[in-house]
């Protein structure tokens, strides 16, 4: 539906420093499916973004939406921001504070160019009102709404135009953390309900992971990867990848044996020796990273079975209680690890505490300079 295409956009900062906001970004989106570009601050997804919306001229590159060319460098196409047909949420949800809810959800189709009848008006935002269940507050004024409510008037704003595309940049920023939760489960409802393709900008993994059909993670205006929520956590390819999506233990290693027919090497790490599964071609004597969560770390006061490969002896350093889980620093040698436990494991900081390591739960990862 949406083919993003080696798209590069540059602009000039206040310094008179070119700054390359997007490189050779490239993606394709179906109908129907939620798309997030996910990074940190600077990485070019907000650019991307707006490259999409028409807010920015990229400097090269293709995007297509249904087919249809709304920017091609080559063949000098641009089609304004106005005439793309596109909805969009932003950060400030921009609310007309002297406007009932019902108005604010209107003004759109009130404004366009198409002409509707005023019943066509009513059908369409009623409709739209409903599925983010504000309908019954059509006639309150939308500044006495929550932070909540607004952000779902200016969702049901976008929405009303029956957009080809919906582009979400960070909507949820402006909510308290519990809303920002509860507003998750009601932006994925909404979404899948109404199947419209949609376009979300997050710096928020938690957002990402929970949201999302596909997630693409950026770095310094490039897509590191693309993949599901559950590839990106779980099968990252790259160091930025795995840290910044989630929690991970980082072990420095060296390799020590290949087996390549088994699929597994042996290595030599900061923990002592671990068996790990080769996913790459790597070679003997080759530094790399073993990369672990937290919840894959399992901990035992009780000495493990011997048919468990690799297993460490450690020493409770720290632990921290949050809840419906318990986190774990253990050191082991010199290396300090974080374990995701469940509360009932009591084991007193100082204690000594054993460390065993799936090794089909171990990512290994060329080490970065």
């Amino acid at each position: 539906m949406l083919n993003v295409s080696g798209l590069h956009t540059e602009y000039v900062s206040d310094k008179g420093v070119v700054v390359k906001a997007a490189q050779d970004v490239s993606f394709e989106v179906p109908e129907g499916q939620l798309f997030t570009l996910l990074g940190p601050s600077g990485c070019g997804k907000t650019t991307t973004l707006r490259s999409i919306a028409g807010l920015e001229k990229p400097t090269e590159g293709v995007i297509t939406v249904s087919g249809t060319a709304v920017y091609n460098s080559a063949q000098k196409v641009f089609i304004p921001p106005n005439k793309r047909g596109f909805g969009m949420v932003f950060q400030s949800y921009a609310i007309w504070p002297h406007m009932t809810v019902f108005q604010n959800a209107s003004f759109p189709l009130e404004v366009g160019q198409k002409k509707y009848s005023r019943k066509d008006i009513e059908t369409k935002v009623m409709r739209v009102l409903d599925s983010v269940e504000l309908a019954q507050y059509a006639d309150r004024d939308a500044t006495r709404l929550s932070g909540g409510q607004q952000q779902r008037l200016a969702l049901a704003r976008a929405l009303v135009m029956e957009p080809k595309l919906l582009l979400l940049d960070e909507p949820l920023s402006n909510l308290d953390a519990k809303l920002r939760e509860k507003m998750r489960f009601e932006l994925k409802k909404i979404q899948r309900e109404l199947g419209i393709t949609t376009i979300y900008v997050t710096h928020d993994q938690s957002e990402a992971l929970a949201l999302s059909h596909e997630i693409a993670v950026m770095r310094n205006g490039r897509i590191m990867q693309i993949g599901t929520p559950r590839q990106i956590y779980e099968t990252p390819n790259t160091e930025f990848v795995a840290d910044f999506v989630g929690t991970i233990n980082f072990i420095k290693a060296t390799v020590r044996s290949v087996d390549a027919a088994a699929h597994s090497m042996v290595v030599d790490s900061e923990i002592g020796t671990i068996q790990v599964p080769m996913i790459h071609d790597f070679h003997v004597g080759e530094e790399v990273q073993v990369c672990i969560r937290p919840e894959d770390v399992h901990l035992s006061d009780s000495t493990p079975p011997v048919s468990h490969t690799n297993h460490y002896l450690g020493t409770v350093f720290a632990k921290i209680f949050l809840g419906d889980v318990l986190d774990f620093q253990v050191q082991v040698n010199e290396k300090v690890m974080l374990a995701r436990v469940h509360p009932s494991q009591k084991t007193p900081v100082g204690a000594p505490i054993h460390i065993v390591l799936d090794p089909s739960d171990c990512i290994v990862l060329k080490q970065e300079n």
